[in-house]
């Protein structure tokens, strides 16, 4: 898929903006200029930014209910996807977007983001779990998924709901969770690629 085709998408599959679009624009020359000095992301998708980081991140917003005036937080949020992605979607000012990201060089790169396209979103660095409590909790590229549903249920104090984008090893994952009963998920397909997979999991506590 190229550049065009993907920014369409954005526009007519997922109701980005006109705005919206500018500020991926932005987001999408930052990026790139920080990963010649730094490995924000592979080199080898540079040249797929559009399709393979941002739509692939975008996506997840079907799965979120930006008038909620709840919360969202990003486990990991590397270079900002999905967070980031996330957070110039969300046009409710009572919705708060929380990026954790441990890498010092990867959180100056959200702060430079946030002001280079004026996008409201937290960044929390050197973070311990227990700082996480949201209703929606999300992932792109963290851990395996056994070890995010460890985290989730020990330390996330409040009802929360998982939102996972995963490869093609996704049922191998769920099917390594028989540790945990009564474990309800919900699995769709990705628009970006056609073996990978977005699991939905609802945590009560």
């Amino acid at each position: 898929m190229n550049n065009k085709t993907a920014q369409s998408d954005l526009k007519t599959l997922l109701k980005f903006s006109t705005e919206d679009l500018d500020k991926l624009h932005i987001f999408h020359e930052e990026l790139l200029k920080f990963n010649k000095k730094y490995n924000l992301i592979s080199k080898s998708t540079e040249n797929n930014i559009w399709h393979r980081h941002i739509l692939d991140s975008a996506q997840l917003i079907k799965y979120i209910d930006f008038d909620d005036n709840l919360s969202l937080s990003d486990m990991g949020s590397g270079a900002g996807f999905p967070g980031v992605i996330l957070a110039i979607f969300n046009k409710n000012p009572s919705f708060h977007v929380k990026l954790y990201e441990k890498s010092n060089v990867k959180c100056d790169f959200l702060d430079n983001v946030r002001r280079r396209i004026n996008v409201e979103y937290d960044i929390f660095g050197d973070y311990k779990y227990e700082d996480i409590s949201s209703y929606y909790v999300v992932s792109r590229a963290f851990k395996k998924l056994e070890e995010i549903i460890r985290i989730s249920r020990e330390i996330i104090k409040v009802n929360h709901k998982l939102i996972i984008l995963k490869g093609k090893n996704a049922e191998q994952e769920v099917n390594k969770l028989k540790t945990y009963e009564n474990f309800m998920y919900k699995s769709e397909s990705s628009i970006t690629d056609p073996d990978s997979k977005i699991l939905i999991i609802e945590i009560k506590k």
